[in-house]
């Protein structure tokens, strides 16, 4: 990708703050010390279990399937997911994870040899990947946090992790560790910001997932499916 050049960058900026009243502002800048933080006391001190109490009452509301299981029975319970959404063909991340978890032998041996076809995301075919996403039945990726009072999933992706796991195909799969569950966004929030300021590489694509696709946009009338996954599962992996 080339690397693109910023044309009249100070003038556009210049032009911002004589609107606002003000000058510049280009250092020194602080995070103001509100007196009230309302949004640190929700769910504040709940416990994994609580929070998954939480995330099972709110996946009701947004229609998307929740299971618990534990690493030992993660490929059956995967397996009996994929099957009740019609098996394949499934596409999936690149991601180690999934042979930690035990899943090399369901992924790449028996559903292959019961003729689901499986493809794992290779970021040096290019759009190849786009279009296994576009054809398959269910995508599966790993949530690194998990927002329990809304049943957010958030994806980092990169180069073997594709934006179109999540949304192309007809059903999406989010495998949860149970240590990745927090409260809401503001717990999510704090961690990408100390990700930052640490030095750690951040992803440059963060997704926020609730849910399949919907829309409520006519009348109020909820529609689910519209632009994306009509069928959504979350397996939580009690990894505590």
């Amino acid at each position: 990708m080339m690397t693109g050049t910023i044309q009249n960058r100070e003038a556009f900026l210049d032009q911002i703050a004589s609107s606002l009243g003000r000058g510049r502002l280009s250092k020194g800048v602080k995070v103001p010390a509100w007196k009230h933080r309302p949004q640190d006391q929700v769910l504040n001190g709940a416990t994994p279990d609580e929070l998954i109490e939480v995330l099972k009452t709110q996946c009701l509301k947004i229609h998307t399937s929740l299971v618990m299981t534990d690493s030992k029975n993660l490929p059956e319970t995967l397996n009996e997911v994929v099957s009740n959404y019609g098996g394949g063909p499934v596409v999936s991340w690149k991601d180690d994870r999934f042979s930690k978890w035990g899943l090399d032998s369901l992924m790449k041996k028996e559903w292959p040899s019961n003729n689901i076809e499986v493809y794992e995301w290779d970021h040096t075919k290019g759009e190849e990947n786009i279009r296994q996403a576009e054809k398959a039945n269910v995508g599966i990726t790993i949530s690194e946090m998990t927002l329990a009072e809304s049943g957010t999933v958030v994806l980092f992706s990169d180069k073997d992790k594709g934006r179109t796991v999540s949304f192309l195909p007809a059903t999406y799969i989010a495998l949860i560790p149970k240590s990745t569950i927090v409260p809401r966004i503001t717990q999510a929030a704090r961690e990408l910001r100390e990700l930052h300021h640490s030095g750690s590489q951040v992803a440059s694509c963060i997704n926020f997932i609730t849910g399949p696709s919907n829309s409520a946009d006519i009348e109020l009338n909820l529609v689910v499916g519209v632009h994306g996954p009509v069928k959504a599962t979350y397996i939580v992996i009690d990894d505590l």
